[in-house]
């Protein structure tokens, strides 16, 4: 049996993103209505200013969490998006890495300090 890891590309779906950000500005909203008392016994004047605090919340959580996502999308190189994904994404390449017996940099080494 194959085990395949997801790409890029099906990690990065449109309607996957559009979820999440409608997710949190639900939760702000939420959030907003608790902490004005909507739901406790008020006036149709304070319901009413509760309600839009609310929607304008939601509203700004909504642009505020598809901007940041978007700009983080721009960081992904497109050539990579059809790679498969197998090792955690910000950990360095293993060819990056220097063998064990190479010498460290110069710069780093402690005879330098004595002279």
């Amino acid at each position: 049996m194959s085990h395949e890891s997801p790409t890029r590309r099906d990690l990065l779906k449109p309607l996957q993103l559009l979820g999440m950000a409608f997710g949190a500005a639900l939760f702000a909203g939420i959030v907003t209505l608790v902490s004005m008392g909507f739901f406790q016994q008020r006036s149709a004047d304070q319901a009413s200013h509760a309600v839009i605090a609310a929607l304008v919340i939601a509203g700004v959580s909504f642009i505020a969490v598809l901007l940041i996502v978007s700009l983080l999308l721009l960081a992904v190189d497109p050539a990579q998006i059809t790679k498969q994904i197998d090792k955690p994404v910000l950990l360095p390449d293993e060819s990056d890495k220097p063998a064990a017996g190479d010498k460290p940099d110069a710069a780093a080494s402690p005879d330098d300090s004595a002279r």
